[in-house]
C-alpha cells in the first residue's frame, strides 16, 4: 500500500523537477534582422557575423544568468517588405523577447509599427534621426544619428573658411535624412548649399551630376549615401578633375569604401566611429577597451576587419545582456532597463538612454577620419 502512494508521488516529483529544469535550460530568443545579401551587405553581414560573434561568447562563458542566449536571424536583402515579414515572424513565431536590426534606415521605419503594436524592444543598427525622434515606446538604435554626423562635418568645414558647399545625396531613406540633416543645420555654421542634387541607389555613373557641381560655386562637397554609390562618386570626382574637399558620410565608413574607390579614395574625409582608428586612440578613451577586444575578436573569427557597422551590433547585443542582467527577459523588462541604461561605452560610442532619449550619444560618438595612402588616419 505504501509503495502505491509512494511511487505516484515520486514520478510527480521527478516530472516537476525535470520540467524546472528544462524550463531554466530554455534559451532566451533574440531575434535579428540584418541585409546579409543584397546591396546593403556590406552593412549586414559583418552585422551579422559580430552578433553570432558576440552571442557565442556570452554562451561560452554561462549565459545571461545561467541561461543561453539563441540568435535567430533572417536576412532582409534590405528589402522593407522582407523586413517586415521576417519581423513578423520573430514576434508570432519565433517568440522573441527582443529584436536587433534592422541594418537600413528603410526597414527598420517599416517594422517600427509592427514591435510598437507588438510591444517587443527593437534595437535598430540604422542612422537615420527618425528612427528614434519622436521618441517610441519599444525602439532604440546603436548606429550614430546622421544629425551628429552632419554638425562634425560642418565643424570642420567652417574651421576651414569653407562657407560654400554641393550636396549629392542618394535618393533612399538614409540619404532623404542626412539631406533633410545638411539643409537644417547649414545656416546655424555658416554654410551655404549652392548646389542640391541627388543620385538613385542603383547609380553607376554621376558625371552629369559632378559636371553640374563642377560648375557651381561649391568649395566643397558633401557625398552622403551607402557603398557602392559614393565609391562611384569618388572614382568620377577623380576622373573629371575636380580639386576641392570631398566628404562622405558614416554609411561608407569601413575598409570595403577603400576597395571600392581604389585610389580616388584618397583624400576623403568622413564622420566615424572610432573603431576604425582604435589603435590610434589614447589610452585614456573610455572606449578604447572595448574597441580593441572587438577588433581582435573579429579579427580571430572572420580574417577580417572588425568595422563601424559591425560595431552597431556589438553594442546592441552588449545592450540586451546588460538589460536582461538587470531586469529580467521579459520584453518588457529588456524594454524598461534598457531606458534606463548609463554610461554604457559600447563600440559606437558611449550610450546614455532616457524617456525622450533612445539614440543615447552625441556628437562625441564621431571622429572625423581621412583616407591616406589607402588607411584611416585621424583628422585633426
Amino acid at each position: 500500500m505504501l509503495n502505491k502512494i509512494v511511487y505516484p508521488i515520486f514520478i510527480f516529483m521527478f516530472i516537476w523537477l525535470t520540467a524546472g529544469s528544462v524550463n531554466a535550460a530554455a534559451p532566451i530568443k533574440i531575434g535579428a534582422l540584418f541585409a546579409v545579401t543584397g546591396p546593403a551587405s556590406f552593412l549586414g553581414e559583418p552585422e551579422r557575423n559580430t552578433a553570432q560573434m558576440v552571442v557565442d561568447e556570452i554562451n561560452k562563458a554561462g549565459g545571461v544568468k545561467g541561461r543561453m542566449l539563441q540568435l535567430v536571424v533572417y536576412d532582409t536583402q534590405g528589402d522593407a517588405t522582407k523586413a517586415v515579414q521576417a519581423a513578423t515572424r520573430l514576434i508570432k513565431e519565433d517568440k522573441v523577447a527582443a529584436i536587433i536590426g534592422p541594418s537600413t534606415t528603410g526597414d527598420t521605419m517599416a517594422v517600427i509599427p509592427i514591435v510598437e503594436k507588438a510591444q517587443i524592444p527593437l534595437i535598430s543598427c540604422a542612422a537615420g534621426i527618425k528612427i528614434t525622434e519622436p521618441a517610441k515606446k519599444w525602439v532604440f538604435k546603436t548606429a550614430q544619428n546622421d544629425s551628429l554626423a552632419v554638425a562634425r562635418i560642418y565643424e570642420n568645414l567652417k574651421r576651414r573658411n569653407i562657407s560654400r558647399v554641393a550636396i549629392l545625396t542618394v535618393s533612399d531613406s538614409f540619404g532623404s535624412s542626412g539631406r533633410e540633416q545638411l539643409k537644417a543645420q547649414a545656416a546655424k555654421f555658416g554654410i551655404k548649399i549652392v548646389s542640391d542634387d541627388t543620385y538613385g541607389p542603383k547609380d553607376t555613373d554621376m558625371t552629369s551630376q559632378l559636371t553640374k557641381i563642377r560648375g557651381s560655386q561649391a568649395q566643397a562637397m558633401i557625398c552622403w549615401g551607402t557603398n557602392p554609390g559614393p565609391a562611384v562618386i569618388a572614382r568620377n570626382a577623380k576622373q573629371l578633375g575636380l580639386k576641392f574637399p570631398i566628404y562622405m558620410s558614416h554609411g561608407v565608413s569601413s575598409r570595403k569604401f577603400i576597395d571600392l574607390a581604389g585610389d580616388a579614395a584618397e583624400g576623403i574625409i568622413l564622420p566615424s566611429g572610432r573603431v576604425l582608428v582604435a589603435d590610434r586612440l589614447p589610452n585614456s578613451d573610455h572606449q578604447k577597451k572595448s574597441l580593441l577586444s572587438f577588433v581582435k575578436d573579429y579579427q580571430k573569427h572572420f580574417k577580417a576587419e572588425g568595422d563601424h557597422f559591425g560595431g552597431h551590433a556589438w553594442d546592441a547585443v552588449m545592450l540586451l545582456k546588460g538589460a536582461i542582467e538587470r531586469g529580467g527577459d521579459s520584453p518588457a523588462a529588456i524594454r524598461n532597463q534598457l531606458e534606463k541604461n548609463r554610461n554604457f561605452a559600447g563600440i559606437g560610442g558611449v550610450f546614455t538612454y532616457a524617456p525622450q532619449d533612445h539614440a543615447g550619444l552625441n556628437k562625441d560618438a564621431f571622429v572625423l577620419v581621412e583616407v591616406k595612402q589607402k588607411d584611416w588616419v585621424l583628422v585633426k
